[in-house]
């Protein structure tokens, strides 16, 4: 079936024991409502409705779902299903946190509580002079924090990436979206059609598959902070595997930021995922050494009064 941009449920329909206000999102995978419970909390109902898989017109509630992508459907239908519950189980001030998930018009939903904010994708765009080193290090080592806990739970994110990283309005990132959550660390369980972000996906989700692991999330992360730097996505690892063309952070940045952020970067998006960070707690302890205040002031000094030739001096020095 050709891609095709599905209909979004209208407003004001009762789904359950909620009230659709309006659409939020539309992607190829889902639809994101937003509504209200029966006591009018507004909550977010993410619908599972892939659009490769099935069509659902103008005015119609069921999609249309053709014999030959049943099977696909309905199999997808189940992982979605399975990945609410899982989600359900977690309960972290950094992870989207799941209330419901039930079937309804030959598919299912997944009731999550609604934050007000924007992703980071959506800061970074329209605040390019926030991003600082304490701001990377502050967002990024609490967005670990509910990292770790998917982790825990024997889930991987899959899709990490700055527009599924939610900031609240208190700054505080919230991870979104596990639209591709359905490969656990049990070897046991199928897997559907890869899903991935190019630029934000490690070479293991392209190929070899069965290597994936937090190490592949951590890729992402890599990636995520390369992006915000950088305003755009890195280079894809597929393309990287053929032909690495991607500008080492601690190059491209060079006395812009530490020495040590920018390694933490370049560590992550190693294309050997033995190379790379093996933990979120690996990951973390490495974002929490901050550059001493001393050295921090002493390096915009020299920076400042030498330009060029303190860039120049220590190339030298480290041959």
């Amino acid at each position: 079936m050709a891609q095709q941009a599905n209909h979004a449920l209208p407003a004001g329909f009762q789904l359950d024991d909620y009230r659709i206000e309006r659409q939020l999102s539309l992607g190829g995978f889902s639809i994101v409502y937003l509504a209200r419970d029966g006591a009018g909390k507004s909550v977010a109902i993410k619908e599972y409705l892939p659009n490769s898989l099935a069509l659902r017109g103008e005015g119609a509630i069921q999609p249309v779902i053709s014999s030959e992508h049943l099977a696909a459907f309905r199999y997808g239908m189940k992982c979605f299903f399975e990945e609410g519950r899982a989600l359900a189980r977690l309960s972290h001030p950094n992870v989207i946190r799941v209330l419901n998930f039930f079937r309804a018009n030959d598919t299912v939903y997944m009731v999550m509580e609604y934050e007000h904010g924007r992703t980071l994708q959506e800061f970074i765009q329209k605040n390019r002079q926030a991003v600082t080193e304490n701001f990377l290090r502050n967002v990024f080592t609490k967005m670990l924090n509910g990292l770790r806990e998917v982790h825990s739970h024997k889930l991987l994110h899959l899709d990490l990436k700055p527009s599924n990283i939610y900031m609240r309005n208190d700054y505080t990132p919230v991870l979104i979206d596990f639209g591709a959550a359905r490969q656990t660390l049990a070897s046991d369980t199928p897997m559907l059609k890869p899903m991935y972000t190019p630029g934000f996906a490690s070479p293991e989700h392209y190929a070899q598959r069965e290597l994936l692991g937090p190490w592949s999330d951590i890729y992402s992360v890599g990636a995520s902070m390369y992006a915000c730097l950088a305003g755009a996505a890195p280079q894809a690892a597929d393309t990287r595997m053929e032909k690495d063309q991607l500008m080492p952070a601690m190059v491209r940045w060079e006395g812009q930021y530490s020495d040590q952020l920018l390694e933490t970067i370049d560590w992550c998006l190693c294309l050997n995922h033995l190379y790379r960070p093996q933990s979120v707690f690996a990951l973390q302890k490495a974002l929490t050494e901050q550059v001493s205040a001393p050295q921090q002031r002493e390096e915009r000094w020299l920076d400042k009064t030498f330009g060029k030739f303190l860039s120049r001096f220590k190339k030298i020095g480290n041959r």
